[in-house]
């Protein structure tokens, strides 16, 4: 990918086969063109406050969309949304939180940091997938940024 080219999503998501299963739905519906994998809280911070030779360093284009999951091992989604939302260049990105969590404290929180949406994982396939979908569309789409 050119280092200059704008990405669009940024998923932000421990768990592969959600990553996997995302992906493939957001591509499937020509909504992936421009989107970014990244693994872990940490590997999130990095890519957006890491060195600017860092091979994954923030353009300073604006996103269209983060996806975020919360419990995620070495940095959470809660630290990493803290952090996007109180630096100038990346406060305005729409943060959609898309995780495991129904915890009302977790959706408190987020919510209180700048969300600007919370939804939690489907566990079912088929539903999964449709939210994925929908979150594409809405963000991409539909949502004027």
């Amino acid at each position: 990918m050119n280092k200059h080219q704008q990405i669009e999503i940024i998923l932000v998501e421990d768990n592969s086969d959600d990553a996997r299963l995302a992906i493939r739905e957001l591509t499937k519906n020509n909504l992936a063109n421009n989107l970014i994998h990244l693994k872990d809280g940490e590997e999130a911070l990095n890519y957006f406050f890491g060195e600017k030779d860092e091979a994954k360093y923030y353009s300073e284009k604006i996103s269209k969309l983060v996806l975020l999951d919360l419990k995620m091992p070495k940095v959470s989604g809660i630290e990493v949304l803290r952090e996007l939302r109180k630096n100038e260049k990346t406060k305005s990105i729409p943060v959609v939180v898309f995780t495991s969590s129904s915890e009302e404290k977790d959706i408190i929180e987020t919510y209180k940091l700048g969300v600007n949406s919370y939804i939690v994982k489907p566990v079912d396939f088929d539903r999964f997938t449709e939210v994925i979908k929908e979150i594409g569309y809405y963000w991409l789409v539909i949502n004027k940024m």
